[in-house]
């Protein structure tokens, strides 16, 4: 095995924990509170689910990327 191999294993080894973890950070921040400060009742839940729904479809895009 050659040292870019290496390198480049390695580094995708630290690094998609790391977009994993920004991507996440980032969806929950966008779904948060409004710039009122309040959110109408039952807003938070569909936040969440719509959250979730984009953490999935950032998950298969990585993956379609990955082959």
């Amino acid at each position: 095995m050659n040292m870019n191999r290496m390198i480049g294993m390695v580094l995708r080894m630290v690094l998609r924990p790391l977009i994993s973890r920004g991507i996440n950070k980032g969806i929950s921040r966008m779904g948060g509170k409004g710039a009122s400060g309040s959110t109408p009742p039952g807003a938070n839940a569909r936040s969440r689910e719509v959250a979730k729904r984009a953490r999935q479809a950032a998950k298969v895009t990585r993956r379609i990327g990955r082959m």
